[in-house]
């Protein structure tokens, strides 16, 4: 049984942002900083990435664990509405691996940074997070993710 009423939760629901979210702004803000230049939600390439990096061919996804399924300690499947939630999160999963493969095969290298790398009881510092990003994009060839210590 849910705590709030029906209308509530659709109210909460509809309030959950896609982009521009406080984790997605941190790391902007810091990879600015450091001068590094990016641009938002290309819709030229797949999955529209939060940021991409033309110069160093690099895209980042800043994915939520709830919606993307991430096996950490932030994801825990629904107790109501099962079969929806589980349609619904696996559909995220197989789309989050198709566009992966689709910018890769393009030639972009991927970097994943979980929402619990950002927030939670295993969260890291986000100085932490923004100099590993910076040294991906700087050094790193190949795609990789950074998610919350375990």
């Amino acid at each position: 049984m849910d705590v709030v009423d029906k209308q509530k939760r659709s109210a909460m629901m509809a309030g959950i942002k896609g982009k521009n979210t406080r984790g997605e702004i941190a790391i902007r803000k810091g990879l600015h900083k450091l001068g590094f230049r990016y641009q938002l939600h290309r819709k030229d390439l797949p999955g529209k990435p939060d940021l991409a990096f033309p110069k160093h061919h690099a895209i980042i996804f800043i994915n939520g664990c709830f919606w993307h399924a991430h096996g950490c300690h932030i994801f825990k499947w629904p107790s109501t509405h099962v079969e929806f939630w589980k349609e619904k999160i696996s559909t995220n999963k197989i789309r989050d691996e198709r566009n992966t493969q689709a910018c890769t095969a393009m030639g972009w290298k991927v970097l994943v940074i979980w929402e619990c790398a950002l927030k939670g009881k295993f969260r890291r510092n986000l100085n932490e997070v923004v100099h590993t990003t910076a040294n991906w994009l700087l050094y790193d060839s190949q795609s990789a993710e950074i998610k919350g210590k375990m």
